[in-house]
């Protein structure tokens, strides 16, 4: 019973916490086109559910899911072009399969995108609470996609409206001007639009959709120098946060956000978010209405993994308890 009153999952501890990856019994049952496979051996532990899981943009998510077998399944557009990657975890070893013409390039990257850059033993608990997260989280890694537009743009959707708005029109926009993923996907992956296609969206397609004029147009401004963008994932997350925040109506939430999934910053902590600074004041100081200067320096300490102390107060689950009625869900496309 008590399940029924625990505080509804906000966006803010969606990105802390974890999808649900059921665990591979054996060597998962090969495909009906087996596609090009790599096998990898991570060097510690990894829990593709803590690992992936702040890759997926709600449960409906059309570039992502989860199967029974202990796989996840992702669709992405490299610059090779759209490819479907397919990756489970079994006897220490993780197995990939990849389909399209991005097959190549996902799998040169399964390394990077499974924490292989990141260093958690760089990271030193200094909190009792942050400690004992870790030390039930030891498949903790960060991700690095490699990618900058494909967690931009759903991190520009998510600004200011609630997690329901945002995933709704991810989901609507990635299968209205998506394309199908390659692959043995049944028609249940999409690979989001390329630019040009973000670029001539009509203005009532983001109407409806629930976008409103603001976004579309910081989304519009993104596109038209997606190149220049996605060079950032080449610089140090700072200088690719700058370089983002060029861009009119990206500002440090939005360009931290796209970072720790692009580049796996373990510093890129967010501010500006609704949530987070109550549940780091919470957890590290009892604090529940922290503002981001508090935040900020309840964090000092963990200074350089600052990205990292942030998820494992959020897995924690140590968060304050709802006073306020939860913020009311605007649909501009009904207007």
């Amino acid at each position: 019973m008590s399940g029924r009153f625990a505080p509804r999952p906000t966006r803010t501890t969606v990105r802390g916490g974890h999808v649900a990856v059921p665990a591979a019994p054996g060597l998962p049952r090969q495909a009906v086109a087996p596609g090009r496979v790599r096998t990898w051996a991570p060097a510690g532990p990894l829990d593709l559910g803590l690992v992936l899981g702040p890759l997926r943009r709600g449960p409906a998510d059309p570039t992502f899911r989860t199967t029974p077998d202990g796989s996840v399944w992702r669709a992405s557009r490299t610059p090779a072009g759209p490819g479907t990657l397919r990756v489970a975890a079994y006897g220490g070893e993780v197995r990939a399969q990849a389909w399209g013409p991005g097959a190549q390039w996902l799998l040169e990257g399964l390394p990077d995108l499974l924490g292989d850059a990141d260093d958690p033993d760089a990271f030193a608990p200094r909190h009792r609470l942050v400690a004992l997260a870790r030390h039930r989280r030891p498949g903790l890694r960060l991700t690095r996609t490699g990618l900058v537009l494909e967690s931009l743009i759903p991190s520009i959707l998510e600004q200011k409206v609630t997690t329901d708005e945002a995933y709704r029109a991810w989901r609507l926009l990635v299968r209205k001007f998506g394309e199908p993923a390659p692959g043995p996907v049944d028609g249940r992956l999409w690979v989001m639009p390329e630019p040009r296609t973000w670029a001539l969206i009509p203005s009532w397609e983001w109407h409806r959709a629930g976008v409103d004029n603001k976004r579309a147009s910081t989304i519009l401004r993104a596109v038209r120098v997606a190149a220049r963008l996605e060079e950032a994932v080449r610089m140090e997350p700072a200088q690719a946060q700058a370089r983002l925040e060029v861009v009119p109506g990206i500002g440090p939430w939005t360009s931290a956000e796209t970072v720790q999934r692009s580049h796996g910053a373990p510093d890129a902590v967010t501010v500006g978010d609704l949530h987070l600074p109550g549940i780091v004041g919470w957890a590290l100081a009892g604090d529940r209405h922290a503002d981001d200067s508090v935040m900020l320096e309840l964090l000092e300490p963990y200074a350089g993994q600052r990205h990292r102390a942030a998820r494992l107060i959020l897995l924690s689950g140590n968060t304050p308890a709802r006073r306020a009625p939860r913020m009311p869900r605007g649909d501009i496309g009904r207007l």
